[in-house]
């Protein structure tokens, strides 16, 4: 288990190694770096730094942070502790079960490096407005859901205005997968962003539907039987919330119930909870390496001490220490008609098959017969909003829909 060591605050050599990077320009720094005192007083005194989620990976990273000399700090986190946490998410102790994750990690740095402040906040990113993201020099994300990045990633890049250069707050994202992990910055409006790879992203496992009606024969069939047939069926127009611990107490029962019946061993709380928000189980030695990427690149921006990573950093551990860098192309700030096909084909809600596209009387994607097909094939390549006005619609029909599908197009 990695300890953090007590800083004491009157300290005059806390900062000591780290001083030597900061008071003398090195070979790659920005020409503009302002050695010495005056980005030592910016680091310390004037960065404001936000850190999204304070689960496995925010845990390292909010210590990180307050030993690499940022001195205002503030968390967001919607979590509360559970006993399971307790492996890897090293700022939490047994006492501070059912607690929330972003107060209690707060606390902790605090009273283990004093001098640092850090402001929690026990509630969704949703709950925050621009105005409020807009006061911070950095953002760090150590989420575990694909929604919440895509969030944070398009409030920024809303926020962002090229000729208003503090309105483009740098992005660092990290994730891991069991050994896998992966950091990376995002600079709003100018690099590549989450919208441009989620091309890149696993796909989640879907099971037929059969299966789980009728020969469940893993544990992961009953989870799912529980959470896509009986939620609907018992619940009604409830809203399955995956990060309400009530819900996912009634999911588990009535897996358990399901698999007991066919004789399946396997259900537990915590299969059911990874099951429904496709979690994989965390590394904490992965955590640590994604924390310390993260950490790096935050320090390099805030202080131009060295280049930031440009733009993505992949830990692969499975075979080994291994890991590498590239620059993720920018995807072009417009849909083509081909991208939105992948689109409707991976709503789970619409579930459309070999859909077809039209707008008002003119076909824009015809999948029969071959000739019709063929003719509008050349429109796949093409941008939406060349033949789709904004404010119009859309229809898509598709031999699964028992109706016509009508999408009303917007830009933004």
């Amino acid at each position: 288990m990695s300890q953090i060591p007590t800083a004491n605050a009157d300290w005059p050599e806390r900062y000591y190694h780290l001083d030597q990077i900061l008071d003398r320009p090195g070979p790659r720094t920005d020409e503009a770096f302002p050695a010495g005192d005056q980005v030592k007083e910016f680091l310390r005194e004037g960065c404001k730094i936000l850190v999204i989620g304070a689960g496995g990976l925010g845990c390292e990273i909010l210590a990180n942070l307050a030993l690499s000399g940022f001195k205002d700090i503030h968390v967001i986190d919607m979590d509360t502790i559970d006993i399971s946490n307790l492996n890897r998410q090293f700022l939490f102790r047994p006492k501070d079960v059912g607690k929330p994750k972003a107060t209690v990690a707060a606390a902790f740095v605090m009273d283990r490096v004093p001098g640092v402040k850090v402001t929690p906040y026990y509630g969704k990113i949703q709950d925050k407005d621009d105005d409020y993201y807009m006061q911070f020099n950095l953002v760090i994300c150590g989420l575990d859901s694909i929604e919440a990045r895509r969030w944070m990633n398009a409030t920024l890049v809303g926020m962002a205005d090229p000729d208003v250069p503090e309105t483009i707050k740098p992005l660092i994202d990290g994730g891991t997968e069991g050994f896998k992990g992966q950091a990376r910055v995002i600079i709003p409006g100018l690099s590549s962003c989450y919208e441009c790879s989620l091309d890149m992203l696993n796909k989640q496992t879907a099971f037929p539907i059969c299966t789980i009606a009728n020969t469940p024969r893993q544990p992961e069939h009953c989870i799912e039987w529980a959470s896509v047939l009986e939620w609907p069926r018992i619940k009604g127009d409830l809203k399955l919330d995956t990060d309400d611990p009530d819900h996912i107490s009634w999911l588990y029962g009535v897996a358990s119930a399901r698999a007991q019946e066919f004789k399946i061993e396997g259900v537990t709380w915590s299969l059911t909870q990874g099951v429904v928000k496709n979690i994989i189980p965390a590394i904490a030695s992965t955590n640590a390496i994604i924390a310390a990427s993260c950490c790096t690149e935050a320090l390099k921006i805030a202080t131009t001490s060295a280049p930031y990573l440009d733009n993505y950093f992949m830990l692969i551990g499975t075979e080994g220490v291994y890991s590498f860098t590239f620059q993720h192309e920018r995807k072009p700030d417009y849909l083509i008609v081909e991208e939105f096909l992948d689109w409707l084909l991976e709503k789970q809600d619409i579930q459309a098959k070999k859909p077809s596209l039209s707008y008002g009387n003119t076909p824009i994607y015809l999948q029969a017969p071959p000739q019709l097909e063929q003719a509008t094939r050349k429109n796949l390549q093409r941008k939406v909003s060349e033949i789709v006005p904004a404010g119009n619609e859309i229809t898509v029909t598709s031999v699964s829909l028992p109706f016509s599908l009508t999408l009303k197009v917007e830009y933004v």
